[in-house]
């Protein structure tokens, strides 16, 4: 056991020689794999936080009633009653047509010009949280209830989230697909670097084959170039999703406080962290297996 350790130490410290030994195409190599890696992994980021963000406003789906503006009392009593009594009201609240002025005078600021006008054109309302909250059950609900008297229109507030959940949908997919494009190209890419590393220690490897290494031998040095290779390029694409995220989270900043909100860009959580690395290093010592096994069965025919 402690010889099997002392040849993996040693192939893992002459591996980490190369690198030094040849920093500019190490570093070319690198970066490429980091970019490659970063534009779908950004693109999962920002899907990430999309889907929180529509997760976060609309949580719970609900019905908003506006009624006529000529509703009395006793319309809006009946309506009141009405809900109570049927059974997929879970619960529901009353906004005077008075209460949802002064709510958009304060949150609008654009309260000098409310106050002038004539009169109150909001209608009073109800919002209505539903037991059912499944699509069909929802808009069954909302047509039944637009058909109330004086109900002049009933909106479901969550139809927006739904159709954002279907692009978000679709742009998993696009990521899907943008990353096996790039994990091709990675592949590729270790599969030269380790290609052009083979043809220059050709005369060696077919000695040491003379003199009775085992294929696994020979191989041992490109995988573990490969996967530090792939590794070091998970590193690269982390790091530049980072930067980006930081900077536009600056400038999400200033456009926060323009609409009174606050909203910043997460990063890869720990997990989606240590997936993208394992992944990168997966890809490079695949790209790398792939180009000592056609080497060595070339050999062999030969």
């Amino acid at each position: 056991m402690r010889i099997w350790l002392s040849q993996h130490a040693r192939t893992l410290g002459m591996t980490l020689g190369k690198f030094f030994r040849s920093p500019v195409a190490s570093l070319f190599n690198i970066g490429v794999i980091g970019v490659a890696l970063a534009l779908p992994a950004g693109f999962y980021v920002g899907l990430v936080n999309l889907q929180s963000l529509s997760q976060g406003l609309a949580a719970a789906p609900q019905l908003s009633l506006f009624l006529a503006l000529d509703a009395s009392r006793a319309d809006i009593a009946q309506i009141e009653g009405r809900l109570k009594q049927h059974a997929q009201v879970h619960k529901f609240k009353y906004v005077p047509r008075e209460q949802a002025l002064a709510d958009m005078k304060a949150g609008s600021g654009l309260g000098d010009v409310m106050s002038g006008l004539a009169q109150n054109p909001l209608p009073d309302a109800f919002v209505v949280d539903a037991r059912d909250s499944t699509a069909q059950s929802l808009e069954k609900l909302r047509e039944e209830i637009n058909n109330w008297p004086k109900v002049a229109h009933v909106q479901l507030d969550a139809a927006w989230a739904k159709r954002l959940e279907a692009v978000l949908k679709l742009g998993q997919l696009a990521v899907l697909m943008l990353t096996t494009l790039l994990a091709f190209a990675l592949v590729a890419i270790t599969f030269n670097t380790i290609r052009l590393q083979i043809l220059t220690r050709r005369e060696e490897i077919e000695v040491a084959k003379l003199i009775g290494a085992t294929d696994a031998f020979i191989r041992r040095p490109f995988l573990y170039f490969g996967a530090l290779q792939g590794l070091a390029g998970g590193f690269a694409a982390w790091a530049l999703i980072w930067a980006g995220i930081y900077l536009l989270n600056n400038g999400l900043a200033d456009l926060s406080q323009l609409y009174g909100t606050t909203f910043q860009l997460h990063h890869l959580n720990p997990a989606d962290s240590l997936g993208l690395l394992l992944f990168s290093a997966v890809l490079g010592w695949f790209g790398a297996w792939m180009s000592v096994g056609r080497h060595l069965s070339d050999a062999d025919r030969r």
